[in-house]
């Protein structure tokens, strides 16, 4: 037996040969989480190589091969024991890349293909450098051929691996911090190291995987770096401990200790260590030199100053000055752990002197301002990290501090919004489908904040959730009146669809569920009763349509510019470009079997879709851009390829797609992906669309003596009929005698019920297969939650939703297609009315409960 340190490019190249996963081997199965992961580690990996850098590779693990039985002298196959999760997914990374390049650069392509995922020069089985298991191999191979020669296999783990990486290189390109592509292959090949464990004929290869994968829990970094130094102190060592860091072991966590590390050495100017290096770059650093048992005592000591003041940024009622706890609160809220950084040295040159609270809290006047105007424009946040972590080292010298931050979040290429990008997107973009919850409840009361009411809402103690005025779902009375607002080609659900997520459509409100989905006069008579200021401006309006959306975005947009000051110069109007950045990453992100359309992309964007169509036709290379057709599912008229390379019959190119046609010739309206489902491709599994009111909870508590379930059925029998309510009742029984229970929205507007499992709000337990929602004038409907369940052991596995999907697609009127397996999928409640369809459902559920259960043993 050999083991020896190796990268994946030493492993692979060279002659031809293959890998083999063997057959007892599960199939792949790495998902978002795993992959997520790998993807942080190879941009970083990136990034070194850029700068130039002398840094330690990543190392992602072992790989034990074997000869394979098959061997031949001319040829070697391996049977890979362990490790094929991991070249796995490399191989599917590469190929990603691959065909992301290709139409540019197809010399490049081929190259990739040949040094990395086939042998040329062999057919069949033997064209693949690594071959798995026979479930894996359709998809593998026809990745691994390549979109140009081959048709992908919808679905599965393999398609959607590669699918991940083909949409993160999309992101890649994004313009605020954009990434060579190449330098990401570089990364993959040559900065992942593996130790590869190379058998003899007659080794026992399962003793060695599992002495590999027997390991115990590890020490933290900042466990590591402790022993290190009171190894050091021989004989200051008790006073040290005693003096220092037993008060700062007990004023922080072991995670925030490490943390506080970490910070310290980036307020020296290490721009680039990253927190699992902490120790190794600590170590360097004090055996850089001769350090004295002196000098190790003064960092500690340093260490227990920083410790007082990194509290203030954990519990912010710690700050005694009133304006720098309330920035600190915000940031809190926002969860901007990203700004430690900066605000670390802000509180550090204020204790020694360098500015005092007001400057400080003008400084982080601009670090709030920054966050907000880039999450309300949607600019990207993935390069956060390094904005932050470089300034402590970037900071001007020769000018105050506040007045040097302000100038280097001013930078170009930070993308800090003016004030006129910031006034078009309140006005234009749907604010509701980006960034995370608690963020954009944030912005609300911070508006309302700003009309300084004399009797403010205790904002801490309110129940608030973020309420639509226009309602997500329409009834007949508001599209009357969107009628009178539209123009042009623009129809009444159009402005819905384009207006509905706005920040001029949004309100915080307490107010309980009558507001729902009810015309506007009813909502009047409900705001005006409320506390908030800006809940009474909007029902002192006399109609609410598309002019007073826009005209209340304009206030709005008043007020923001107000409240978060401005870079200091004008960053130039670069916000269309990451308009279409955004586009090209959710086109990429299509999955399988679907279609979308030019209006539906435009409202996700913010845009008009006849500047969507233009974009889209003088744009080569996009990803999936005819899979964009018109709302009633055809070729738009004045479609053109924007390459000729592209060329092709439309139809023929959707239809091997997995994209169906009707008889009349026009896409399947259940294959379309909405606004609302493409909001869901870019947001990942996270459950940051539902504003924070679908967090099912077991209380009964209500308003006005309502429980939570009152309220539901009050709201479901308001709008279906006597045999639907009843139907719901019997499903709601036939789960709590299956072992669950029903939960209920916590939103005092949106009202739901989740079929729940486990434990709500505790980590990998608790998991709920489907919410039901009342109609609000359209009927309710039965949510199927696989975007959250592809978060969720043992759903994770892609081939278990399948089945889930393919289960209740037994029912009868249920149609959704395997292309809806990563969002949110629903359908009518009132189909519960038939027998067989109750039945059906009940033993999908049951399957559901045994597969949840039996997690564990699988």
């Amino acid at each position: 037996m050999q083991a020896k340190e190796t990268l994946f490019a030493d492993l692979v190249q060279g002659r031809a040969q293959q890998f083999q996963v063997p057959l007892y081997q599960r199939t792949y199965s790495w998902t978002e989480k795993q992959l997520s992961q790998l993807w942080s580690d190879i941009l970083e990996q990136a990034e070194l190589l850029e700068s130039g850098e002398r840094a330690s590779a990543h190392f992602l693990g072992s790989v034990v091969l074997a000869p394979s039985p098959q061997n031949e002298a001319t040829f070697p196959r391996w049977l890979v024991v362990d490790g094929q999760q991991r070249l796995t997914t490399l191989s599917l990374a590469l190929a990603a890349i691959r065909d992301h390049v290709a139409d540019a650069k197809p010399d490049e392509a081929e190259r990739i293909a040949e040094e990395y995922l086939i042998n040329k020069r062999k057919s069949g089985g033997d064209h693949f450098r690594l071959l798995p298991t026979q479930a894996d191999r359709p998809q593998f191979a026809a990745h691994i051929r390549g979109p140009l020669t081959a048709q992908a296999v919808a679905g599965g783990n393999v398609a959607a691996a590669y699918g991940f990486f083909r949409r993160k290189l999309v992101e890649a390109e994004d313009p605020a911090a954009p990434q060579d592509v190449f330098r990401i292959e570089q990364a993959i090949t040559s900065r992942l190291t593996l130790v590869a464990v190379t058998a003899e004929r007659g080794d026992n290869v399962h003793r060695i995987f599992e002495s590999l994968n027997n390991t115990g829990l590890k020490l933290s970094q900042a466990d590591l770096l402790r022993n290190y130094l009171f190894m050091r102190l021989p004989t200051r060592g008790e006073h040290v401990y005693e003096t220092y860091w037993l008060p700062l072991q007990n004023m922080l966590s072991n995670d925030e200790l490490e943390q506080l590390m970490w910070l310290q050495l980036v307020l020296d100017g290490d721009d680039r260590v990253r927190r699992q290096d902490l120790y190794a770059a600590q170590q360097q650093r004090f055996e850089r030199d001769e350090v004295t048992e002196g000098e190790i005592e003064a960092y500690i000591r340093e260490l227990y100053r920083h410790g007082a003041l990194f509290r203030r940024l954990l519990h912010p009622d710690e700050e005694p000055d009133a304006a720098v706890r309330a920035h600190l609160h915000r940031l809190d809220a926002w969860q901007a752990q990203v700004t430690y950084p900066a605000l670390m040295l802000l509180l550090e040159r204020r204790e020694r002197g360098g500015l005092d609270s007001s400057e400080t809290a003008r400084a982080m006047s601009y670090i709030e301002s920054f966050l907000v105007r880039r999450m309300v424009c949607r600019v990207p946040t993935n390069n956060l990290n390094r904005v932050f972590q470089a300034m402590p080292g970037q900071l001007p010298l020769d000018v105050p501090v506040a007045d040097g931050l302000h100038q280097l979040l001013s930078a170009d290429n930070r993308f800090w919004p003016d004030d006129d990008e910031l006034r078009d997107k309140i006005r234009t973009a749907p604010f509701y489908q980006y960034g995370r919850w608690h963020q954009r409840k944030m912005v609300l009361q911070r508006l309302e904040e700003s009309y300084e009411h004399p009797e403010p809402v205790d904002f801490a103690a309110a129940q608030l959730t973020i309420e639509h005025v226009l309602p997500q779902s329409a009834g007949d009375e508001w599209l009357r009146m969107l009628s009178e607002d539209a123009a042009g080609v623009d129809t009444a659900e159009d402005l819905h669809v384009r207006l509905r997520h706005t920040l001029g459509n949004l309100t915080l409100t307490a107010v309980n569920s009558e507001l729902s989905n009810h015309p506007f006069e009813r909502k009047q008579d409900l705001l005006q009763g409320s506390h908030l200021e800006m809940n009474r401006r909007i029902a002192a309006t006399e109609r609410w349509g598309a002019q007073e959306i826009r005209a209340r975005a304009d206030e709005l947009a008043d007020r923001a510019i107000t409240l978060w000051p401005a870079p200091l110069r004008g960053v130039g109007r670069a916000e269309r470009s990451r308009d279409w950045q955004l586009a090209h990453q959710v086109l990429a992100a299509l999955p399988h079997g679907t279609w979308t359309s030019y209006g539906d992309l435009a409202a996700f964007l913010g845009s008009g879709a006849q500047a969507v169509g233009n974009h889209l036709a003088d744009t080569p290379g996009v990803a999936n851009a005819y899979r964009v057709l018109t709302s009633e599912g055809k070729v738009s008229g004045g479609f053109r390829w924007a390459s000729p390379e592209e060329g092709g019959d439309v139809r023929a190119r959707l239809i091997a797609d997995g994209v169906r046609f009707t008889v009349n010739g026009a896409a399947d309206p259940a294959q379309r992906v909405t606004a609302d489902d493409l909001a869901l491709l870019v947001a990942g599994t996270e459950d940051d669309q539902s504003d924070g009111e679908d967090t099912a909870q077991r209380g009964r508590e209500g308003q006005d003596g309502e429980t939570r379930a009152d309220r539901f059925f009050r709201q479901l029998a308001a709008d279906d009929s006597s045999e639907t309510v009843g139907a719901v009742h019997a499903l709601f029984s036939h789960w709590e005698g299956l072992g669950g229970w029903i939960g209920h929205g916590s939103g005092h507007v949106i009202t739901s019920a989740f079929l729940m499992l486990g434990e709500a709000g505790a980590p990998g337990r608790g998991i709920w297969p489907l919410t039901l929602y009342p109609g609000g004038g359209r009927g309710g409907t039965v949510e199927v939650v696989f975007q959250h369940l592809a978060a969720r052991e043992p759903f994770t596995d892609r081939t278990l939703r399948a089945e889930f999907l393919r289960r209740l697609n037994e029912l009868e009127g249920v149609d959704i297609p395997e292309g809806k397996l990563e969002l949110r999928p629903n359908f009518r409640l009132s189909l519960l009315e038939k027998d067989h369809n109750r039945e059906l459902l009940a033993k999908t559920l049951a399957w559901f409960r045994d597969r949840w259960e039996g997690r564990g043993t699988a």
